[in-house]
């Protein structure tokens, strides 16, 4: 016998599901080149960075040797560059001119009163004054080279440090196409079999990957709702962040529980459901992609609500009866009416109150009317038989 009363109760609802995987990796070539070696084993599981494949790497060591080279050339040209050896000659030349212009304007002031005095010859100063104009020619012709070549030198500095800028990017660009010569997992997962072999031609723009790494952890559920179920968890979202467990095609219930992470934009209108897709822990990798089972959701919290176990009650066409004990231990026979089945017990709408005394065990031996000595009955004593169990 069991005494039956009001609670709140979860009510679990089961829909197919199947695993997937959401972030499966194409593992591709960026440049091109024959396979060397193959370093792992299909079905093995990998590491983000572990090496899988290793091309031909002396094309790509030679590239980044030449472009080593072109920058030290560069660097070279650049450093004498920036000695400015042609600008210091032309500025010296310029020195030079203008200590000839001194030295010119010095003797024309000399022999100008000297002239004048008539203490030296006209054709003196006619010669000084001649010198004193080369040398003014002289000097501007000086500072115009002077000019010239610093421009030069600037441009020439200008240039050559661009081109070093240009061959440190190409070695930058070499030493990256060597690095991608050796191609690693981009994630952690089990990783597929390989679809070129050893000795095949990797190329960067190739159709099809070199294998696929699937991540197992965690492990993604997608599932189907109606529309009417997914608006009754909508009103309540504290049911939409309630754990998930996972009942797999072998019966037994995946010891890690789920969550739901997203639901899609739109319902189906063919069939009138909408999928949500659920995240489980798989810390062991006991699941894979594509296995099929059910998911346990709560979908309602009904409130108040009385639960009868099922054995308990008695089925005659559409009619559901149980056997009631009353005060005076007196069988009676109870109509009920049911809702939803929860685990082993049933909801009952109609025909039972808070308190009521149900049989649960030994209804082959009890009749209405009859008196019986119950004992109490737990889901643990299923094995006990006799009347008022």
């Amino acid at each position: 016998m069991k005494q039956v009363d009001a609670a709140d109760v979860p009510v679990m609802s089961e829909y197919p599901a199947q695993t997937y995987a959401r972030n499966t990796v194409e593992v591709r070539g960026r440049v091109d080149g024959y396979i060397d070696k193959w370093l792992f084993h299909p079905g093995q599981e990998v590491h983000a960075g572990d090496v899988l494949y290793v091309l031909d790497l002396r094309p790509y060591e030679a590239a980044v040797a030449q472009a080593k080279g072109n920058l030290s050339q560069s660097e070279a040209d650049l450093e004498f560059a920036r000695k400015q050896v042609a600008l210091l000659q032309a500025e010296a030349n310029l020195a030079v001119m203008q200590a000839n212009l001194v030295k010119a304007q010095q003797d024309n002031e000399r022999l100008m009163p000297l002239v004048k005095s008539e203490a030296a010859a006209q054709q003196e100063l006619d010669t000084a004054v001649a010198a004193l104009r080369s040398g003014e020619a002289n000097v501007r012709a000086a500072q115009a080279n002077v000019d010239q070549t610093r421009l030069s030198t600037e441009t020439q500095i200008s240039s050559t440090a661009g081109r070093v800028d240009a061959q440190k990017a190409a070695l930058r660009t070499a030493e990256l196409n060597l690095e991608y010569a050796t191609i690693r997992a981009p994630i952690g997962g089990l990783i597929g079999d390989t679809l070129v072999p050893v000795g095949g031609l990797v190329t960067a723009n190739a159709p099809q990957p070199l294998t696929t790494i699937v991540p197992l952890d965690p492990i993604w559920v997608r599932f189907k709702v109606t529309e009417s179920r997914y608006l009754s968890l909508k009103k309540n979202p504290t049911l939409l962040q309630s754990p998930l467990a996972l009942i797999l095609a072998d019966a037994s219930e995946f010891p890690q529980k789920g969550r739901i992470e997203n639901t899609l934009n739109q319902v189906d209108p063919k069939t009138g459901t909408l999928e949500l897709q659920a995240s489980f822990p798989n810390p062991q990798h006991t699941l894979l992609p594509g296995q099929f089972g059910k998911v346990r959701v709560e979908t309602e919290l009904r409130r108040n609500v009385i639960l009868v176990p099922q054995r308990a009650i008695q089925q005659l066409q559409s009619e559901q009866t149980v056997f009631t004990v009353n005060a005076s231990n007196i069988v009676e026979l109870r109509a009920i009416t049911t809702d939803e089945r929860v685990g082993e017990d049933w909801i009952v709408q109609q025909g039972l109150k808070p308190g009521d005394r149900v049989i649960v065990e030994g209804q082959l031996k009890v009749r209405p009317g009859a008196r019986v000595a119950p004992t109490p009955w737990h889901a643990s004593s299923r094995a006990r038989t006799g009347a008022g169990g």
